[in-house]
C-alpha cells in the first residue's frame, strides 16, 4: 500500500478515539485520529471521581493525558471535521472540512455524542450572550452572577455543583419531580445553600435586551437570571457518515456487534455514538470499546494483507 494510505482513520477524538490510536500504534497499524473537539464531551467534564488510579481529575485533564499518550505511541491527531466518507472496493476516501482528502484501509467511528438543543426559538439569540452548553468552559465568566441550568440527570447535577463553587445562585430546573443519576451527586445538589431545584418546570422562552435576562418557564413563573446552562442529555454525531449506510437503533446509535464491528465491512464503532456496553455511556466503557475494537480491525487488516 502507498505510504500515503492510512491502516485506519479514527473519526473523534474522544475517550474511545485516542484508546483506539494507542492500542493501534502498538500493533504497528498506521492510524490518525481525527477531531473538531480535542478530548471530545469528556474534556468538559467539571470532575470525574470514577476513573481508576484517580480520586478525582478534571475532564480536560484525563483527556490530555490520553491524547499525549495517544501521540507519544506515534498516533497522529488531527484538529478537523469530516464531511464525507466514501467507500471504494478495499478502501474508503474521508473528506475534512479543512479540504484534505485521506484514504484509508479501515475505519473507526468514534464520534461520539453532541449537545441536545432546548428547541426554542430565543436559543441561538442569546448563544454566547447568556446561553451555554458547557458548565466548565463558560462557569468563570459568572462569578458571583444568578445563573440557571436545565436538565436532572448527571451532566446537569454536576453541572450545579460546579457552578455553585463561583456563582452567587443557581436554579436547576427540571421537567421532573425528583432529580435522576449518580445519589452521591443528587445529595450534594440538595445539601447545596446556593442551589435551588425547581421541579416540575419547563423553559419555554428567554428574555431580554443585549444578553439574557430571565427565563420563562412553563409554569408562568420568570427567573432574572444572568446565564443558562442546557444539560438536557445529548444525540448521536454522525454528521458526513451518511453514504456509509450504517445499521441504527431507533435513537440514532450505531448497532455493533461483541467486537464493535457495524454492517459495513470495515468500519467499526465504539464509545457513546454505539449501542453497546448496556447503553452504560461512561469515559471507561468508551475506551473498553476502543480498545475491543482495535484488535478487531487488526484481525482484519493482517487478514486482508
Amino acid at each position: 500500500m502507498s505510504e500515503n494510505i492510512y491502516d485506519l482513520i479514527i473519526i473523534g477524538a474522544g475517550p474511545a478515539g485516542f484508546t483506539a490510536s494507542i492500542y493501534a500504534s502498538r500493533y504497528k497499524i498506521k492510524n490518525v485520529v481525527i477531531g473538531k473537539i480535542m478530548g471530545g464531551l469528556a474534556s468538559t467534564a467539571h470532575k470525574i471521581c470514577n476513573w481508576p488510579s484517580e480520586k478525582a481529575i478534571t475532564g480536560a485533564d484525563l483527556m490530555a493525558r490520553m491524547q499525549d499518550s495517544a501521540k507519544e505511541l506515534g498516533g497522529e491527531v488531527m484538529l478537523d471535521d469530516v464531511i464525507s466518507v466514501e467507500k471504494a472496493k478495499n478502501s474508503f476516501t474521508i473528506k475534512t472540512m479543512m479540504g484534505k482528502e485521506i484514504v484509508t484501509r479501515s475505519i473507526l467511528i468514534a464520534s461520539g455524542t453532541e449537545r441536545r438543543k432546548l428547541g426554542i426559538e430565543a436559543e441561538k439569540e442569546f448563544l454566547g450572550k447568556g446561553v451555554s452548553y458547557c458548565s466548565t468552559c463558560d462557569g468563570a465568566f459568572f462569578k458571583d452572577k444568578v445563573v440557571g441550568v436545565v436538565g436532572g440527570s448527571d451532566s446537569a447535577n454536576t453541572a450545579a455543583i460546579h457552578l455553585a463553587d463561583v456563582a452567587k445562585q443557581v436554579y436547576q430546573i427540571y421537567r421532573k419531580s425528583e432529580l435522576r443519576g449518580d445519589p452521591t451527586w443528587i445529595e450534594q445538589v440538595k445539601s447545596n445553600k446556593k442551589i435551588e431545584v425547581v421541579y416540575d418546570a419547563n423553559v419555554v422562552d428567554l428574555k431580554g435586551e443585549e444578553k439574557l435576562e430571565k427565563i420563562v418557564l412553563d409554569t408562568d413563573r420568570e427567573i432574572e437570571v444572568d446565564g443558562l446552562f442546557i444539560e438536557i442529555g445529548s444525540s448521536p454525531h454522525l454528521g458526513g457518515l451518511e453514504l456509509l449506510e450504517l445499521e441504527t437503533n431507533d435513537g440514532g446509535y450505531i448497532k455493533v456487534e461483541s467486537d464493535q464491528s457495524t454492517n459495513v465491512d470495515g468500519v467499526w464503532a465504539a464509545g457513546d455514538i454505539t449501542d453497546g456496553s448496556n447503553n452504560f455511556r461512561q469515559v471507561i466503557t468508551a475506551c473498553a470499546e476502543g480498545s475491543v475494537a482495535t484488535e478487531s480491525i487488526y484481525k482484519y487488516l493482517k487478514s486482508n494483507s
